[in-house]
């Protein structure tokens, strides 16, 4: 069955770096995109970007352009945001995802930007 773990969260302060990952296992990984998403304390889930299944084609919400990128290693089956410039506003619960069929979520990981 389709598993999708990220970890890497954590407490940062603004301005900080963070690298999440998103181990994925049960399906073809390099055949899909892959997506990031976050959901802020008392707001919708949110997508920060994705990336194509062979890495070449990425794109990003304006919110974060410039800041994140998203990056894979097909033969680790694990998708990568840097985290890079960190804002309070970043602050909020990260999902990776893939759509085949249906959506699939990991259970999220906790980034804190704060001083």
């Amino acid at each position: 069955q389709v598993q999708l773990v990220e970890s890497g969260g954590g407490l940062v302060q603004p301005g900080g770096s963070l690298r999440l990952s998103c181990a994925a296992s049960g399906f073809t990984f390099s055949a899909y995109v892959m997506r990031w998403y976050r959901q802020a304390p008392g707001k919708e889930r949110e997508l920060v970007g994705g990336i194509s299944g062979t890495g070449y084609s990425t794109n990003y919400a304006d919110s974060v352009k410039g800041r994140f990128t998203i990056s894979r290693d097909n033969a680790r089956n694990t998708v990568f945001l840097q985290m890079d410039s960190l804002k309070p506003e970043d602050t909020g619960v990260y999902y990776c995802n893939v759509v085949i069929r249906n959506n699939y979520w990991g259970q999220g990981t906790q980034v804190t930007v704060s001083s």
